[in-house]
């Protein structure tokens, strides 16, 4: 499947609390159902042509939001590339594995699932799952649901950076067209999480 790698925000930080807050919950969500030591979500910035981690659950949460590294490397390189997603159970035997980006970060997995996150035929980032359980990597059906996930996390951050209006947010976000449909989207994320 061929992909168009298409930056997914501009490259200026994130200026949007709604889009943080996504990000987060995605990561969060996705720690807690693989069971996982961390989940990030890289963003792809095709300007700099480098991934950005802009959320992070577990293992380098304190310091790893805006690190960047060259988007043709390691594992989250291969699958916002070719768009496809990957679990890989034993890394230190992994040809793509790149183990100076994750020394890098400070934390160094044994194995991991990573999806990208698509829209259309765009992949907009990687979301990616650490050193997750052994029951959530043992099936493909697990990794099928990862790459829902991801997909559904696409689709929402799809929404805010394009759709969304650019108005400072309601003091308790009960007015936010924004915030509706991302808390729309987030549950129809967890229905299909929880079929």
């Amino acid at each position: 499947m061929a992909q168009t790698i298409a930056p997914a925000v501009s490259p200026v930080p994130l200026p949007d609390p709604a889009m943080a807050e996504l990000l987060q919950s995605v990561v969060d969500t996705a720690r807690a159902i693989f069971g996982a030591e961390a989940s990030s979500i890289l963003l792809l910035e095709t300007t700099a042509d480098e991934l950005v981690f802009e959320a992070v659950s577990g293992q380098g949460q304190e310091f790893l939001v805006g690190r960047r590294f060259p988007a043709g490397r390691g594992i989250a390189g291969w699958v916002a590339a070719s768009g496809e997603p990957m679990v890989v159970d034993d890394l230190h035997h992994s040809t793509s594995f790149d183990r100076d980006v994750a020394e890098s970060t400070g934390y160094v997995p044994n194995a991991l699932m990573a999806a990208p996150l698509l829209h259309g035929d765009r992949v907009l980032g990687v979301l990616e799952v650490l050193d997750p359980s052994p029951q959530a990597r043992s099936s493909l059906t697990e990794l099928d649901l990862l790459s829902l996930f991801a997909r559904q996390a696409a689709v929402a951050l799809h929404v805010l950076t394009t759709h969304a209006p650019r108005r400072p947010p309601a003091p308790d976000g009960a007015d936010d067209p924004s915030r509706t449909e991302l808390l729309r989207l987030l549950s129809q994320a967890r229905r299909l999480l929880e079929e």
